[in-house]
């Protein structure tokens, strides 16, 4: 069988690995003719694919809705860092007004800040 130069191992890899499936199959309903075997083996290969291309997207899925969350939670966080700045800037005026206050009233005394 032919194949693209350097996939020789992963032919060949791929051959074993049918191999071992109509091996087991062997053993498990005799001598059935190898026609028979090799389609069992690739129809259980297409189900395996099957399965593991419907786990691919439910995963993909999952990243997706994750990936989401994350924008939803990073924005959240963008807003709580400037609503809490916009109350420290908003706390530091109260106290620098109060300390003008309170210099003028205590008057040519310390000052205070």
């Amino acid at each position: 069988m032919a194949c693209e130069e350097g996939q020789e191992a992963r032919l060949l890899k791929l051959a074993e690995s049918l191999e071992t499936r109509i091996q087991g199959l062997r053993g498990k309903f005799g001598e059935i003719g190898d026609a028979r075997l090799t389609v069992m083996a690739a129809l259980t290969v297409c189900d395996e694919l099957l399965d593991a291309e419907q786990r691919i997207r439910n995963l993909e899925q999952e990243l997706n809705t994750l990936r989401d969350v994350r924008v939803a939670a990073a924005d959240r966080a963008k807003s709580t860092q400037i609503a809490v700045a916009k109350a420290l800037n908003s706390a530091a005026d109260r106290i620098e007004k109060t300390t003008q206050v309170l210099n003028r009233t205590i008057g040519g005394g310390v000052a205070i800040g």
